[in-house]
């Protein structure tokens, strides 16, 4: 680890953390202070793994694979180094939650991938009012006063040709999440007695002209690609992203367990539609979201089901039909347990009971029922597996590995690569659970996840 101007080097010649030279105030007087930090995957054992970001966010999990017992470690594949926007974004608003700029991790491409930008969004859930907007506010979610400076990729973001063959070299970008609205908020005054700023849609657009100004305006093959709530920006953003990039361009977009639907809860109230109409609301979103609001309410607008139709650049979908967010959050939330009936159930598919199983594979048709809205042109991608997991395409274990989920005896990564590079069409939805033994189901391993 060694300084060079305003870059520290880290491993790789061509990672660096990028550095703003300000001076720092208080007891540190006007030195600087430069830190690194990690984030990594380390298998405990071939069925239970642990992701650990140092810094700011601690989360444990265990996925469950369908081979047996041994200890193995899985590299970083790769690093982005954090870059800072203070010149620019702030100037323009487009600040996160708690007023500070926006940022993102970058790896440049190399060799014949330094035309081709992989833009992958952060995921992070949302918030809908100020009470859980303050609650994010000084987290990596809210700031980026709070995020990691040093961020390592794999899975899709892997810089290895083995592990990642079609993407390997190409330029990398993980934006990093901390507006609450997937990136569709704009509202002027700040409020002073919490000093929330909505500025979700400006982050984007101050994010992407960065990008465009370090090349991505020279683009051959563009990929916007996002987990969770960033799978849903990709979704909401897709069109706006093809728009920036070279009309010659190949542009397409990912969404990895984006696809939230709207479904009542076991109670049968309409809890997550209702979230999001707070969430519009609250962020102000409605005049920055698709073309659906001419035709429904706004909130309804945050549902891919009602989006996809009117999205016009090719579209691909990763999703488990039993989503664990979805089964978590939606369908099974806590406020429609209150006596946590099903507690166990959320933490591991495993533990539900038969009547429970019934509830789930109810929502899985409701899900291929919002799905088929995507419609059947080979434009369109879909990889919609049986697994109880959430987001498949950032880690090593289930984008590409000898024990990967599979569909039709094909990887996830072969199914997005196939598609992109128009080598063949593939849309495919399994079979319900629990006849798919390749997956990796989640287990959870503390009452705050569930």
């Amino acid at each position: 680890m060694t300084l060079h101007g305003n870059e520290l080097r880290v491993g790789p010649s061509n990672v660096a953390l990028h550095i703003n030279k300000r001076p720092k105030r208080g007891r540190r007087g006007g030195k600087e202070s430069v830190s690194a930090r990690c984030s990594t995957r380390k298998i405990i054992n071939k069925n239970k793994s642990e992701a650990v970001e140092c810094g700011s966010d601690f989360r444990r999990e265990r996925a469950v694979g369908a081979i047996g017992e041994g200890t193995r470690l899985i590299s970083e594949n790769g690093a982005g180094s954090i870059l800072d926007m203070d010149l620019f974004a702030v100037a323009k608003g487009a600040v996160c939650l708690d007023g500070s700029p926006p940022a993102y991790h970058l790896s440049p491409g190399f060799g014949s991938g330094v035309n081709n930008w992989l833009v992958q969004i952060e995921g992070g859930g949302w918030c809908n009012n100020a009470t859980t907007c303050l609650a994010r506010k000084n987290t990596r979610l809210g700031s980026s006063k709070a995020m990691v400076k040093q961020l390592a990729f794999s899975g899709i973001f892997s810089n290895k040709q083995s592990t990642n063959p079609d993407f390997y070299n190409w330029n990398k970008v993980k934006v990093r999440y901390c507006d609450g609205s997937s990136f569709t908020g704009d509202v002027e005054r700040v409020d002073p007695a919490t000093n929330l700023h909505y500025r979700g849609a400006r982050v984007w657009q101050a994010v992407m002209d960065d990008l465009l100004a370090k090349g991505m305006n020279k683009a051959a093959n563009a990929l916007l690609s996002g987990c969770s709530a960033g799978g849903l920006t990709s979704i909401l953003h897709c069109d706006k992203f093809h728009a920036l990039v070279p009309a010659g361009a190949r542009v397409k977009c990912l969404s990895d367990a984006g696809f939230f639907i709207n479904a009542k809860d076991i109670t049968g109230t309409e809890h997550i539609k209702a979230f999001y109409n707070d969430v519009v609301t609250t962020h102000g979103s409605a005049k920055n979201l698709p073309s659906c609001t001419s035709s429904t309410s706004p909130g309804m607008c945050l549902f891919p089901q009602y989006v996809v139709q009117n999205i016009h650049t090719p579209l691909f979908i990763l999703n488990a039909a039993y989503d664990s967010w979805q089964i978590k959050n939606i369908l099974a939330p806590g406020v429609a347990d209150p006596h946590g009936t099903w507690h166990d159930c959320k933490l591991d598919i495993k533990q539900c009971s038969s009547v429970q199983l019934e509830t789930m594979q109810g929502f899985r048709t409701q899900f291929l029922n919002a799905i088929a809205q995507l419609g059947s042109s080979s434009s369109r991608g879909l990889f919609i597996n049986s697994c109880y997991a959430h987001c498949q395409s950032e880690t090593q274990e289930t984008w590409l590995r000898s024990d990967s989920p599979v569909l039709a005896d094909t990887t996830i990564a072969k199914a997005v690569g196939d598609w992109y590079f128009d080598r063949h069409p593939f849309q495919k939805i399994d079979c319900p659970y629990p006849c798919d033994k390749t997956c990796h189901n989640r287990i959870f391993e503390d009452h705050f996840e569930a």
